[in-house]
């Protein structure tokens, strides 16, 4: 059923930003600080059994120069440098297997899929460890990692991984650099989101249900996993629930929307109990970028599924020819 605004209501709702008065200064000085290890992206080229696509092993130097590992998918009949899709994934995967990917090189891009650091599981597993630890308690999941500084935040470290994977992209042969597009869904929407307020010069960005979106309302509107991690702690950290909002504040895809310039489209969905569709829709109307929005009425989560990729594939054709 529908459990947030109405539909007319979320057409305008475009609420306040919790912006830091120190945000640009802390993800300038965090991008600062993770562009002083060498970025060492390394392209293996591997026989994945795809016979029109070229694929590779990827790494590169991530937050705290730590290895982040990804797959790079092209077609192989492709002449010239191409436009190239940088692929941020859902909570709680890893990169999976080359063939999960087909989806951006079959409609003639360059792919560069993301593995999440620390997230795997049984059917999505990933190859990208976290070595850092967190000194306060938490509850099971990334959401509370660090959640009582902003400088040992889980999020620091995977935005800035987002980061880079867009320098890594950028630094290949194969890749146009002025055409460059992130994409993600859900966590890897809060990624792609963040990356169009931190890189300049995207080309565009495709964002689906947006996670990590208007925090402080999500946790107030849903106990739904992943924001139920947080609602479980502040109900143990009864003091505390102030402080980690201020930590929240600092990776809110309000603030980075705000400072987005690339063509995005996004999508959600207004039976979405994971990310609310009025944080979807919050992030879109702070968006500073040209950008269009497809509104799902009956579905959930998965937002438009195909539906949706059909239209950004029709989007970056528009954007990228």
């Amino acid at each position: 059923m529908f459990t947030d605004l109405p539909l007319d209501a979320l057409h305008t709702y475009c609420p306040p930003r919790p912006e830091p008065a120190c945000f640009d200064a802390f993800w300038r000085r965090t991008l600062v600080e993770a562009r002083t290890h060498a970025l060492d992206a390394r392209f293996t080229e591997v026989d994945a059994g795809l016979a029109l696509l070229r694929t590779h092993d990827v790494t590169f130097a991530g937050f705290g120069g730590h290895p982040i590992r990804g797959w790079f998918l092209l077609p192989r009949a492709a002449a010239g440098p191409l436009p190239c899709v940088v692929q941020y994934l859902g909570y709680g995967g890893g990169r999976l297997l080359p063939h999960d990917w087909l989806l951006w090189p079959s409609a003639g891009y360059a792919t560069l899929v993301m593995d999440t650091r620390g997230q795997s599981g049984p059917n999505r597993p990933g190859d990208t460890p976290d070595p850092v630890g967190s000194d306060n308690p938490g509850v099971p999941g990334k959401l509370t990692q660090g959640l009582l500084d902003p400088h040992g935040y889980y999020y620091r470290r995977l935005f800035t991984d987002a980061v880079r994977a867009v320098e890594a992209a950028r630094g290949h042969d194969a890749v146009d650099a002025d055409r460059v597009v992130v994409a993600g869904h859900s966590q890897g929407g809060a990624a792609a989101l963040a990356v169009t307020g931190l890189v300049p010069g995207l080309a565009g960005a495709l964002i689906d249900a947006p996670f990590l979106a208007h925090i402080r309302r999500a946790v107030e509107v849903t106990d739904m996993g992943p924001y139920g991690e947080l609602t479980r702690y502040f109900a143990g950290a009864r003091d505390r629930i102030d402080t980690a909002l201020r930590t929240l504040d600092h990776f809110d895809g309000l603030n980075f929307a705000a400072r987005a310039t690339a063509p995005a489209l996004f999508g959600t969905a207004l039976r979405d109990e994971v990310t609310p569709p009025s944080t979807g829709f919050a992030a879109f109307h702070h968006y500073a970028g040209q950008k269009e929005l497809k509104v799902w009425r009956f579905n959930a989560h998965e937002s438009g599924g195909g539906e949706q990729r059909a239209a950004e594939i029709a989007f970056l054709r528009g954007l990228l020819g």
